[in-house]
């Protein structure tokens, strides 16, 4: 019998999913319910929850005592997990190497030991598996037929063709109303990153230059061919004349992170309040953070979750251009 896949979520936005990967672990917070990991009745942990969170709902206690009850008596050894990156959009599978332990840190509180085996591009996803795995539930369990996919994926990571159609099953708890609507925004925001991903360069380089002038710049497009080491040019004035001017680069690679080489080759311009804005789809590495702090003109690096969000931002102030480039349409949902 094939081993378990569960998702277990790097936090709110996936913030710690770096540190899952690179310190070998999974992790669940909670932790103002103290230890768990000796507790093998949920009752106790729900008595628990009730006595921190007494002003929460009894469903929203219920659902948090079970993901914590699950994680250190469900998720089993042997069994695999895998966790996302919105930044560089990428899922990391592995496999559960050790019980539960009790740290106290603040959001991963309580942790499992991973060996992370490998991990797949979510472009590289059927669509149907996006959508089910983009549920911002902190653990479920993943369908037999989707863990088949991503199995797939990541030991050929060039293989998505004929991938299997993914069925979920999740066990999750229903999740109350305010979950639901930050599970609807989080999909909402992959989804608009999927779209964005599909764009072709020339349109990447016009998206970002309609958010540019959304922001109150003036833009200059370089053409295809003739950049001279930069793709946009924006300015307050559209002329170059009054500071700041902002010279912006554009990779647009969605499986290709840009490094170091590629940030110190970065034209910034010769004047004091010259800045650079390099965007790239693929994310960047560490020794690219590192150099653009280093640099000695402003430079700030943007993921295609940070233009995303951008983009959300500043849509209101779009014109036709950034518009037509990128549809959206806003929703209301009601709240308590």
């Amino acid at each position: 019998m094939s081993a378990k896949l569960w998702m277990v979520r790097a936090g709110r936005g996936g913030v710690f999913a770096d540190e899952f990967v690179r310190d070998n672990f999974v992790a669940i917070g909670w932790e103002e319910a103290g230890d768990p990991t000796a507790v093998r009745e949920r009752a106790e942990l729900v008595a628990r929850f009730a006595k921190v969170w007494p002003e929460a709902s009894e469903q929203s206690r219920f659902q948090g005592a079970s993901v914590v009850f699950r994680f250190v008596n469900e998720l089993a050894v042997g069994d695999e997990v895998i966790t996302y990156d919105p930044g560089t959009r990428v899922y990391s599978l592995g496999e559960i190497i050790g019980v539960a332990t009790w740290t106290g840190v603040e959001h991963r509180a309580t942790r499992r030991a991973v060996k992370w085996k490998g991990s797949v591009a979510r472009d590289l996803l059927s669509a149907n598996c996006r959508a089910k795995l983009g549920s911002i539930a902190t653990m479920f369990l993943v369908g037999s037929e989707g863990a088949t996919e991503v199995r797939g994926l990541v030991a050929r990571p060039e293989g998505a063709a004929g991938a299997a159609p993914f069925v979920a099953a999740s066990t999750a708890v229903e999740q109350p109303a305010t979950e639901v609507l930050a599970s609807i925004e989080e999909q909402a925001i992959e989804r608009i990153k999927d779209r964005i991903a599909g764009l072709d360069w020339e349109q990447m380089q016009e998206l970002v230059a309609a958010l540019l002038r959304a922001m109150g710049y003036r833009t200059h497009v370089s053409p295809r061919g003739a950049d001279r080491g930069r793709d946009i040019l924006a300015t307050t004035d559209g002329f170059g004349f009054k500071p700041p001017r902002i010279f912006v680069e554009v990779k647009h690679r969605p499986r290709e992170a840009m490094g170091a080489p590629q940030v110190r080759a970065m034209p910034v311009g010769s004047l004091v309040d010259d800045r650079g804005l390099f965007v790239s789809t693929g994310g960047f590495t560490r020794e690219a953070y590192y150099e653009a702090e280093r640099s000695q003109r402003p430079i700030s690096l943007m993921t295609l979750d940070d233009l995303t969000r951008a983009i959300l931002d500043a849509y209101p102030s779009f014109d036709e251009i950034g518009r037509s480039l990128l549809p959206l349409q806003r929703i209301y949902w009601p709240i308590d």
